[in-house]
This record gives C-alpha cells, structure tokens and sequence, in this order.
C-alpha cells in the first residue's frame, strides 16, 4: 500500500496549529520568571490594607518599569488580628485555639463564608466590607499597573470542619473531604481534603471561583511542596485555576519540593519553592548554590525553580517572628551575589523587604536593566564549575539569536580570591570583549581567560562577546 506524503504533511501542520490553539493555559502564564513583591519577609501574618496600598505605590512609582509586577499578600489574612509567634507554634496563629474535639474557642475569629471559604477580615482590609473580599484591593493593584495575587493554606479550615459546612453546588460537606489528622506543623487551622473524595474537586472549583471574581491574578499555596509532597491536591488546585475561567500564576511553598517529583511539579505548576524558607543568613544563600544547580534543568517558560523570596532591605517589621527588625544581615557583596545567581539561574524574583523604609542600595539592586535582562530573557543557565575545595563557582548562560553568553563568577570562600574562567572550559578559543552588568562598563578584550578578585561571598556577572 501506498501513501501521499503531501496528505501527511498537511495532516501535521494541522496538527501543529490546532496544538498552538489549544496550549495548556499554565504555560501561557509565567512565559518568564515571575518578578513581584510578597508582604511576608517584612510584616508576617500581619500586612493592613494600608500598608499593603502604601507598599503597591512604591512598586509602581520605582519598580514596575523594570518589570517588578506582582504584589501578594501573604498568610492569616482572614484573621483580624494574627497573634505573637510562641502562640503561633503552639496553637496556630492568633487567638484561635482550639478545643481536643476541635472546637474553636474563639470562632468569631476566624473570617468564613457559609460554604467554608476563608474572607479578608475587614478589620486589617475594610474595603472587603459587604461582602467585597478583595475585589477593591485587586482593582487598586490593577489600576497601578500591577498584577494582584494572595497566599492561601491548602486544605480546609477547621471551622468550616467543626461545623461541617457545605461545599458549595453539592450534597457533600466539609467533613466529607476534610483530614483531620493531616495538618500543618507550624500552622495548624487547616486539614487537608483527601483528593480521592466525593466533592474534594468541587470545594477547591469553589475556592478559585471566588478568586477569579475577586481578580486574583497569582496565588501561593503553601504547606504543600516539601516533607510530604501534596500531589493529590496539588492537582485538584492546577484543575480547579484551570476551571474557574482566569488565568493565575500557581506557586507552590515551602521547599525543599523534592527533586524526585520535578517531573510532576513542573508539568502542573508556574513555579515552587526548592529551598526552606531563606532569610538573610549565609550559610542559607551559600546552600542555595546546590540546590539552584540541582533544579537547573528543570527551568523553563511556564515552569520554574523557586529559590526563594529576596531578603534584602527592611526586613521583620516590629520584631515579627523572624528575628529583631533590622537592615538585611546580608553584606553589600553578598546581596550582589543573591542576585547575581537569582538572575543566571532563572529563579522567580519576589522583594520580601518594606519598600517604604528600605534604603536607595536596595532600590539600586533591582533596577539595573542588564542585570534583570539576564533573569527574564536569557536560555540554558547553568553551573560550569566548581572547584574541589568548593571555594570558587562559575556559571554561564546563553542569550537568544545571539553569539555572547553571559557568565558569572561566584567566591563563596570566607577569603578574598581571584577566580577564573577558563575560555576552553565551553570550547571557546577566540577573542571576546567582556562587559561588567552591574557597572555598565566594557572592559576590554580576552582571549584564553577572564580573571577577577572578589571578597569573600563576593561575585560578578558579566556579557562576553566575540570580536
């Protein structure tokens, strides 16, 4: 039997359209890292409509012409006034205590509609009075050019359990869906739904139908990623965006996701967080270099490793749970390499620090145009070397229709040292000029190799083009 191969050709043509009409709607969202703010590094549980507001106005006013966009409100927001951290770890945030058959003791304190969804508390966001939630904050981010997004805990509130509240559209409950043996370790109010249920899909369509009138733009999901991966709701979450008919970014927290679910967690979600929660520790930034060179393969349009929010600025504002309120313990040389491997390696760039009280320096760090360009538009990061006294880390980068590459050089030893990139290491064997990023200066032409001293914690990132 004989075969046209025109008929097949057309047949695959055919085919290639109908797939660029019907791509999955996660990878038409984050087709780059995703850059914003998240209110949880400086106010904890405890960001007000206005400070939220003042925040959004700095980032229009400095950042969103760098292409800073997202602002999120991060957790407890539903509670009028989340409580101090040792009631935290012991009780769950605030003044919500519990009764051993679950019973809130204070449930006047817990912001719920009659189907189980947790509301803003218009004590900390009055605009979401009557019934609002955070339409109006949303359409105040949107009119400032900005995308709005929100943290939620995954699972189902206690209150909605103890009082066994319906699920919206359907003849199932709360109880129906809810594990009560299955709770966060550092926030207890939620138990998470059992995927296999009758009406476990519905409860979350529930959720993200709410989302979707109140604009939602992006969502962090937290309690999910790392000890016990959540695959089961991680799904019921990714089909229930995919239903409620708006585009969001998901993210998922906290890490460390495991590396033996990157296969699952790249094909449901925007991005995740790969590390514990970071702060502005060294001993956190320098474990950061192992497991940003972990995930790297597994970053790309629609999909990206999360290493973690931006600690630098204002941080923990009125001595929140993370340590006394300060300026970012990092030094000037290692926010410059936060950066500097954030930017190579591809990670989302979400700012955890007050915008109102945070120095120029800060400021400085996130508008330099060469340095995001490397972050948003750059292909194949990856490490190149590391040496065996594990001092010294180089990475490179390609950039697209064109012949440079970008590279950077990373000191994480505790001295001063000179590091270099051997050309030869990517076969390169011509002349090239090399451009500091961050000074905006051409230094000169190199053939063979490249040679910088940097401080302990120090490094550089550079554009080298071929002459």
């Amino acid at each position: 039997m004989k075969y046209s191969l025109i008929p097949c050709l057309l047949l695959a043509v055919c085919a290639l359209n109908l797939c660029a009409d019907h791509i999955d709607p996660k990878y038409k969202l984050a087709q780059k890292p995703p850059m914003g703010w998240n209110s949880f590094d400086a106010y904890d549980s405890r960001i007000n409509e206005a400070d939220y507001k003042a925040n959004v106005d700095v980032m229009a006013e400095r950042l969103k012409d760098y292409g800073w966009e997202y602002a999120v409100i991060d957790y407890i927001w539903w509670h009028p006034a989340p409580g101090n951290w040792k009631t935290h770890r012991r009780w769950g945030h605030g003044n919500i205590r519990y009764k051993e058959d679950g019973e809130p003791l204070y449930p006047e304190y817990t912001t719920i509609d009659e189907f189980g969804r947790l509301l803003p508390a218009v004590e900390r966001f009055p605009s979401s009075a009557g019934g609002k939630g955070f339409k109006p904050i949303a359409d105040y981010v949107h009119g400032k050019g900005l995308k709005f997004g929100i943290h939620l805990m995954r699972g189902i509130h206690r209150v909605a359990w103890y009082y066994d509240l319906p699920i919206k559209g359907t003849e199932y409950t709360a109880r129906d869906i809810g594990e009560p043996w299955d709770t966060c370790d550092w926030s207890n109010h939620m138990f998470g739904v059992d995927a296999s249920k009758p009406g476990a899909q519905e409860y979350y369509d529930s959720l993200f139908e709410l989302y979707a009138e109140w604009e939602v733009d992006y969502v962090k999901v937290d309690d999910i990623a790392a000890r016990d991966y959540r695959k089961g709701e991680i799904e019921l979450i990714r089909n229930a965006i995919d239903n409620c008919g708006r585009p969001m970014v998901l993210s998922l927290s906290p890490g460390e996701t495991p590396l033996s679910s990157a296969k699952h967690v790249s094909a449901h979600t925007n991005l995740w967080r790969i590390s514990g929660d970071f702060w502005d520790k060294w001993e956190h930034l320098r474990h950061n270099f192992d497991l940003i060179n972990a995930w790297s393969n597994f970053a790309g349009p629609g999909h990206w490793p999360d290493a973690d929010m931006l600690p630098i600025g204002r941080l923990s504002l009125n001595d929140r749970p993370h340590g006394p309120e300060r300026m970012t313990h990092f030094t000037e040389d290692e926010q410059y390499t936060l950066m500097n491997l954030w930017c190579i390696a591809r990670s989302p760039l979400m700012i955890g620090a007050d915008l109102l009280s945070s120095p120029d320096f800060t400021f400085d760090l996130l508008t330099n145009e060469e340095v995001l360009e490397v972050n948003q538009n750059s292909e194949n990061g990856r490490q190149i070397y590391r040496d065996f006294y594990q001092t010294e880390v180089i990475w490179i980068a390609d950039i697209p229709n064109s012949n440079d590459k970008y590279f950077a050089l990373f000191n994480i030893s505790e001295e001063k040292k000179s590091v270099t990139f051997e050309f030869e290491l990517e076969h390169y064997r011509g002349k090239y000029l090399i451009r500091d990023l961050w000074t905006k200066e051409t230094l000169g032409a190199y053939e063979k190799r490249f040679t910088v001293e940097l401080p302990p914690h120090g490094s550089k990132i550079y554009r080298m083009s071929e002459i």
